[in-house]
């Protein structure tokens, strides 16, 4: 019963939480979005992939799903600001975002929904030690970090 309501729950969100943006913004998922026709992808952190989920006790946790959600309800009807940092080999732009001055991957990272990617940057580190240290989040839950969950599931379609 509670896995049904988990997942009505995910499907409500993504037909309900799906904030007013104005017609120049999409968001991906927790880590990328898609401003005036150029796809962000938020420099310094990693958000699980859309399709990843978590476990928290016995429940799966659509936590690539919430993930999404919780920067749609973030960004609201604003539209986000955005520092470039460059580009990366997938030619999107890497850049810092903010909504009202505060900065959207330090949120993310903060209330557990994104990683510090320490593999490019130790910005956000702070804000995840935060999130760990106060279980917040994702680290309740078991899960894979999204570069191994990326890896994990590159390895599956290769089998």
């Amino acid at each position: 019963m509670k896995k049904l309501s988990l997942i009505l729950f995910s499907v409500l969100c993504l037909l309900f939480c799906n904030v007013g943006f104005a017609d120049s913004l999409r968001v991906i998922d927790g880590d990328t979005i898609v401003l005036n026709g150029e796809k962000i992808r938020f420099a310094g952190i990693d958000a699980p992939e859309y399709d990843q989920d978590c476990i928290n006790g016995d429940e799966k946790v659509f936590c690539g799903v919430f993930s999404t959600v919780l920067l749609k309800k973030k960004i609201g009807k604003e539209t986000p600001k955005c520092i470039s940092e460059g580009k990366d080999r997938y030619g999107r732009t890497l850049a810092e975002c903010f909504v009202n001055g505060e900065s959207l991957s330090s949120f993310l990272v903060r209330h557990g929904y994104a990683f510090a990617y320490r593999k490019y940057s130790k910005k956000f580190v702070k804000d995840e030690e935060y999130a760990k240290k106060n279980k917040i989040g994702m680290w309740i839950m078991q899960f894979e970090f999204p570069w191994d969950f990326r890896k994990n599931k590159s390895k599956k379609k290769i089998s």
